[in-house]
């Protein structure tokens, strides 16, 4: 019984994170030749993932950091050239939890007005300065993308009702592109994107 009561000082988390990757980013606003902008970065060509697209600062949360939080700042740190000082941080995003296993804790941050942003170029390929104002008038294109579940040929069908017959649920998973100065926003970012713009409508 001490056990459960135990549970009562617990906190919740995502079933089954342990097996997500699970990433953390920020997004990152600042004024910029006179308008509130926010920073994204076009990743460089060489990388192993999403090489060339549009993405928010941050990356997987490591071992080492304390939180999602802390794995985001270090992370947009490290890519932006700024220091923990040069941030103000705001508050967090919802989570998104994706159907391919990848989990991204999302969190807004303002970069202050005497920062001075270097870019790792080993990563980013150059910076966006997206105007909020532009974001908030634009309306995004949409689609969605089918998500079934297929199991595998040992699957055990012989516990389930109906077997090989099972009527499997289909899910939709919505999708969002911006399109700013010929660079397409889409994917994860345009999914944290549309979320925090529809907080500011």
């Amino acid at each position: 019984m001490e056990k459960i009561r135990a549970l009562r000082n617990r906190e919740a988390k995502i079933l089954g994170h342990e097996d997500f990757f699970e990433s953390a980013v920020t997004v990152p606003i600042m004024e910029y030749q006179g308008e509130i902008c926010i920073i994204l970065e076009e990743r460089t060509s060489w990388l192993k993932k999403n090489p060339g697209e549009i993405s928010f600062p941050g990356g997987r949360i490591e071992r080492g950091d304390g939180s999602a939080l802390d794995a985001a700042i270090r992370e947009t740190c490290e890519e932006l050239g700024l220091t923990r000082q040069d941030l103000e941080y705001i508050g967090p995003l919802d989570i998104l939890l994706t159907p391919f296993n990848v989990l991204v804790y999302p969190f807004v941050c303002l970069v202050r007005k005497n920062a001075v942003i270097k870019p790792n170029f080993s990563e980013c390929r150059s910076l966006l300065y997206v105007p909020l104002a532009y974001l908030m008038e634009t309306e995004p294109i949409t689609s969605a993308v089918a998500v079934k579940l297929v199991p595998p040929d040992d699957y055990p069908y012989e516990l389930i009702p109906r077997g090989r017959d099972y009527p499997w649920r289909e899910g939709s998973y919505a999708q969002f592109f911006y399109v700013w100065q010929g660079h397409v926003i889409w994917g994860l970012t345009a999914r944290i994107l549309q979320h925090f713009l529809s907080l500011l409508k």
